[in-house]
């Protein structure tokens, strides 16, 4: 059972059929004994915990009738141990921008830095390995783009994240999927 001091993540959910690509290449790359979750791009990585319910309001605010931002799945790049592909979104920017200054006083020093979106493919590899991965990657991604269909809330819970609600974008949305706690 999760404790409500255990801090909260926020991912970008991708439309179906790029999450299962990006999926499928994080398991091809990712060190299986390491790997506990999927491909995500995480627009926060620690948010209070014991404010569960006000980060579930700004996210069901911030999605609701809002249409899908668009996301480019670009070029791929080197993480030193690792690699991953850049996610440019000015929508999306703006809306991460938007619970960083909502939650700027709880922000960790990881969260308050300038935001860089990407999604990992691979880490914490020797830099060899790295590098041969890289290679790879560019050889065979073509950039394209895509939508956020949504906003997922998760528990981190020092391993395996726990789903605390999903908010999705578009008419009719804004509304959980999931329970929120």
């Amino acid at each position: 059972m999760a404790r409500v001091s255990d801090p909260l993540i926020v991912s970008a959910v991708l439309a179906a059929g790029a999450q299962d690509d990006l999926d499928a290449r994080r398991r091809r790359w990712f060190p299986a004994e390491r790997l506990q979750v999927g491909a995500h791009l995480t627009l926060f990585h620690a948010l209070p915990g014991d404010r569960a319910p006000e980060v579930a309001a700004a996210l069901r605010e911030l999605t609701g009738e809002r249409p899908a931002p668009a996301i480019t799945v670009g070029e791929a790049f080197g993480l030193g141990r690792g690699v991953a592909v850049r996610t440019p979104s000015p929508a999306l920017k703006e809306i991460r921008a938007t619970i960083a200054d909502r939650f700027r006083d709880d922000l960790t020093a990881q969260d308050a830095r300038p935001w860089r979106p990407h999604l990992t493919l691979q880490n914490k590899v020797g830099p060899d390995e790295a590098r041969r991965t890289l290679a790879s990657v560019r050889a065979d991604h073509t950039p394209y783009d895509t939508v956020v269909e949504a906003l997922a809330l998760w528990r981190y819970r020092h391993g395996p994240w726990e789903a605390a609600g999903e908010f999705r974008f578009g008419p009719g949305a804004g509304r959980t999927t999931r329970s929120c706690t």
